[in-house]
C-alpha cells in the first residue's frame, strides 16, 4: 500500500497473492467494527518518517532550485520576464498538485487509476465508511479508485486519493479490506503521502537535469582523447569545487535512496500501527500471513535467484517494504499487549 520518488511513487504497500473469495455482505462481515473507537480532531498530520523524508529531500529541493533559478535568469536576460516570477511560480506550484482537478488527472494518467463500477464502489463505499467511522474522520473528504491488477494491493496518492486493485475487491472478505484501507488510511493521517509526493515533486527539476548529465558524461566516452581528457578534468575540478564549497554536503543525495528507502520501511510499520490502533490489526496479520504461506507455496522456479551477498544486502537496504515476518511482528507484539 503505498506513498511519490524516481524512485518514489506514492506510498503503497504490497499484499501480492491470490486468496480466498469472501462472501457476505460488508455491513455483515464488519459488525463487531461498528462505532467509533479512536476519535481524532485532526484528520491528517506529520509523524516523524514523514518530516523525516522532506528533510532528506531538502538537498534535492535546493539543486531544483538552483535549476530554476538558473533558467529563469537566461531567460529573464533574453529578454523574458524576471527571473523571479517562473521561480516564485515554481515555489508554489506545490500546492497545484494537492488541488482536486489535479489530483485526478495524476491518479489517471500517471498511476493508472480509474473509477470504481456500480458494484466496486457499493462494496468499496461501504468497508470505507466503517473505517472512517471508526478513525473518526469524514470519509467523503477521500477520493476511492481502482487498479485494475492481479495483485491484492492498495495505494495512496496526492492529497486525498486511496486506491485498492480490483483483485483486492474481489478476494478479500469485507472485514480483510477494511484492514488494507486502515493502513491506507494511517499513511493519509500520519502525512506520509503529502510528504512523499511533496519531496518529489520538488526534487524534480534537479532530476532531471542530473539525467541530462549522465547522458552527457556517457558520451565523453566516445569523444576524442584529448577532448575527452579535458572534459573530464573539468567536471572534476567542478566537482571538488562543489564538494569544497558545500562541506561535502553535495554527495549526500547518494545517500539519500538508502536513507528514504528506510524510512518508507518505517511508515509502512507505523501505518500498520494506525490501522492496529483502530482494531484491524487481526484482519491484517490474517492477510500478511496468507500472503507469507502463498510465496513459500510457489515453485522453486517463480521465486527469485538467489543473490550474492553483496548485492542481497544492497537489495535489503534499498527495498521501501518491511519484510512479511517484521511486520507480522509488531502487529502479534500489539496483539498481545492488547491482552
Amino acid at each position: 500500500m503505498s506513498s511519490p520518488h524516481e524512485a518514489e511513487k506514492p506510498a503503497a504497500t504490497s499484499f501480492d497473492r491470490p486468496a480466498d473469495t469472501g462472501s457476505g455482505s460488508a455491513r455483515d462481515d464488519l459488525r463487531y467494527h461498528t462505532g467509533r473507537v479512536h476519535i481524532t480532531a485532526r484528520q491528517r498530520g506529520a509523524d516523524l518518517t514523514a518530516l523525516a523524508r522532506l528533510v532528506l529531500y531538502v538537498p534535492h529541493a535546493l539543486a531544483s532550485l538552483a535549476v530554476v533559478f538558473a533558467a529563469s535568469y537566461i531567460v529573464d536576460v533574453l529578454s523574458g520576464p524576471p527571473w523571479w516570477v517562473p521561480v516564485g511560480c515554481w515555489t508554489v506550484s506545490g500546492a497545484l498538485v494537492f488541488h482536486r482537478p489535479c489530483e485526478r488527472i495524476l491518479a489517471r494518467r500517471v498511476f493508472g487509476l480509474r473509477h470504481p463500477a456500480p458494484q466496486e464502489e457499493e462494496t468499496l463505499r461501504a468497508v470505507w465508511r466503517e473505517v472512517t467511522a471508526r478513525a473518526g474522520v469524514d470519509g467523503s473528504a477521500y477520493d476511492l479508485w481502482v487498479e485494475d491488477s492481479h495483485d491484492i494491493n492498495a495505494m495512496t496518492t496526492a492529497g486525498h486519493i486511496v486506491g485498492v486493485t480490483s483483485h483486492a475487491l474481489r478476494a478479500l472478505t469485507p472485514a480483510r479490506l477494511a484492514g488494507v484501507l486502515a493502513h491506507e488510511l494511517g499513511h493519509h493521517a500520519r502525512g506520509h503521502t503529502w510528504a512523499s509526493l511533496l519531496a518529489f515533486w520538488y526534487a524534480l527539476p534537479g532530476r532531471l537535469v542530473w539525467r541530462l548529465l549522465r547522458r552527457l558524461a556517457s558520451r565523453v566516452e566516445r569523444l576524442p582523447t584529448g577532448a575527452a581528457i579535458l572534459t573530464g578534468g573539468l567536471l572534476g575540478v567542478a566537482l571538488v569545487a562543489l564538494a569544497t564549497a558545500t562541506y561535502g554536503l553535495i554527495f549526500l543525495p547518494l545517500a539519500t535512496p538508502y536513507l528514504a528507502a528506510a524510512v518508507s520501511r518505517r511508515s509502512e510499520l507505523r501505518a500498520d500501527a494506525h490501522a492496529a490502533g483502530l482494531g484491524f490489526e487481526t484482519e491484517l496479520v490474517a492477510v500478511l500471513s496468507e500472503e507469507h504461506e502463498w510465496a513459500d507455496r510457489q515453485p522453486a522456479r517463480a521465486k527469485p535467484r538467489t543473490l550474492p551477498v553483496n548485492e542481497s544486502v544492497f537489495t535489503r537496504l534499498l527495498a521501501e517494504q518491511p519484510d512479511v515476518h517484521t511486520r507480522l511482528h509488531h502487529l502479534r507484539k500489539r496483539m498481545e499487549n492488547r491482552r
